[in-house]
């Protein structure tokens, strides 16, 4: 109901039965079968007996509920909120709405069901601020202060719950509100405290923010190169980080929102890390990066998101500052450094590119000008190789590793496999192109003239 009078799509029915849920939903999936387009049905909550049916092609859910409180308007008096609290008997005929959930919807005005709404379910707290900001509602001062009186509560909510809330607030149009929303309400420092954590921890010279404000400025510059690649990336690579961006990844999510994870949680580990150094005064966070791939997995893991989604985004934090360390080297980037970055950084080469990106452009201390320009240009190259190497993967090998080591006369173990790199490093390089030409590299690095992991040459 809320959504049709604000013209959003409908994919997703609630049905309130006087009787059987499961009976009910059982019903809905035979007539879906009978017509020809599948769905399967399942219950979905133990506690309210809720029923959940679902289209085989994904284009469509119902949620079948039983009745509560004995008439239609004392269970939408137990809703969550008035715009929520509106219902239509499904023979048609004028909208139910005892509450004037669809006055507050066109005022743009978010208000409790009852009095109770967050004490009936804690997970309100978050959800007040997904509707907030899915549709672009202030919520009322007294939903905030009842909201914040039950906050603690969240505690007590089941993870799979929460996640699914936040996953909503992060991926909605309006996320940095739903962040500040979700500050002001104190729910951040019950669901997301290593987020929280990050409010007042100063930076060196280099940044003009904190690590809060900074993350925000990283998470903003996510949510514009998801929304237009080209605007920022030009017109070369635009429609492939679009098209890469939109592809499902794990959970629900596709890779740009999991990239939107990747930058509010890239400096979670900077609180633990910070330092100053005796010497000249200067701010350090040696290791954040690695620690905060761990933490990353564990904020992940602790709202049970699924293995995938917490070894990606640990990922991007784990090599969110490689590319800005090859800054420095001579350009044009040798190709052997160039393989070494996207070898490392595999399967994620093209989205920790965007997100160093958008970590360097929201960095605007001391240089910050020369330093973006030349992280651009950096990044311009490197995503070209990134999306290339993402497509046809890394070089084919031109040896096996019993060839190669019955060729040279050593046994089959860990310096075969060094070789092997060396070898498939040279072959992205162009040094190597033949078989022949790989046993003769291999040779030269055996013997001595060529030792250890090659840099780039």
């Amino acid at each position: 109901m809320r959504d049709r009078v604000l013209g959003r799509p409908i994919a997703d029915l609630d049905v309130v039965v006087d009787g059987d849920p499961g009976e009910g939903a059982r019903a809905i999936a035979q007539a879906a079968r009978s017509a020809g387009g599948g769905a399967a049905c399942f219950a979905l909550s133990e506690q309210f007996g809720a029923w959940r049916v679902v289209a085989r092609d994904g284009s469509w859910q119902i949620d079948v509920e039983r009745l509560r409180g004995g008439s239609l308007q004392a269970d939408l008096a137990l809703r969550d909120f008035t715009v929520n609290a509106v219902a239509e008997p499904i023979d048609g005929g004028a909208p139910v709405d005892p509450l004037g959930g669809l006055v507050d919807l066109r005022a743009g005005r978010l208000r409790m069901a009852g009095r109770d709404a967050f004490v009936d379910d804690p997970l309100r707290v978050l959800r007040l601020v997904r509707v907030a900001v899915e549709l672009g509602l202030e919520p009322e001062a007294e939903a905030i202060a009842a909201a914040r009186e039950r906050v603690d509560a969240l505690e007590d909510v089941s993870p799979e719950r929460v996640f699914v809330e936040l996953h909503r607030i992060v991926a909605s149009p309006q996320t940095l509100r739903g962040l500040e929303l979700m500050g002001e309400l104190g729910a951040m420092a019950v669901v997301l405290p290593e987020l929280e954590a990050m409010r007042g921890i100063e930076q060196s010279r280099y940044h003009h923010r904190d690590v809060y404000g900074h993350t925000l400025e990283v998470l903003d510059r996510a949510i514009a190169l998801q929304a237009d690649p080209s605007a920022l990336l030009g017109v070369e690579h635009g429609a492939p980080v679009a098209a890469l961006l939109a592809e499902p990844l794990a959970d629900g999510l596709t890779r740009g929102e999991a990239l939107r994870w990747g930058a509010l949680l890239h400096d979670a580990a900077k609180p633990a890390t910070r330092e100053v150094r005796a010497d000249d005064g200067r701010v350090t966070f040696i290791g954040h990066d690695a620690l905060g791939a761990e933490l990353a997995r564990a904020v992940l893991g602790r709202l049970r998101a699924s293995a995938r989604l917490r070894e990606h985004v640990a990922a991007l934090v784990r090599h969110h500052l490689r590319l800005g360390f090859l800054v420095h080297e001579p350009s044009p980037l040798a190709r052997g450094a160039v393989f070494e970055y996207l070898r490392a950084c595999d399967p994620v080469e093209v989205d920790v590119t965007l997100l160093s990106v958008c970590d360097r452009l929201a960095t605007r201390g001391q240089g910050a000008q020369q330093s973006i320009d030349a992280h651009m240009r950096l990044a311009d190259g490197m995503l070209g190789d990134a999306l290339r190497w993402r497509q046809s993967g890394p070089p084919r090998p031109l040896l096996r590793g019993d060839r190669l080591a019955r060729e040279l006369g050593i046994p089959l173990g860990p310096r075969v496999g060094e070789l092997l790199r060396e070898l498939s490093q040279a072959q992205y390089a162009g040094e190597v192109t033949t078989p022949e030409q790989a046993i003769a590299f291999a040779r030269e690095c055996e013997q001595g003239s060529r030792t250890g992991l090659r840099s780039g040459t």
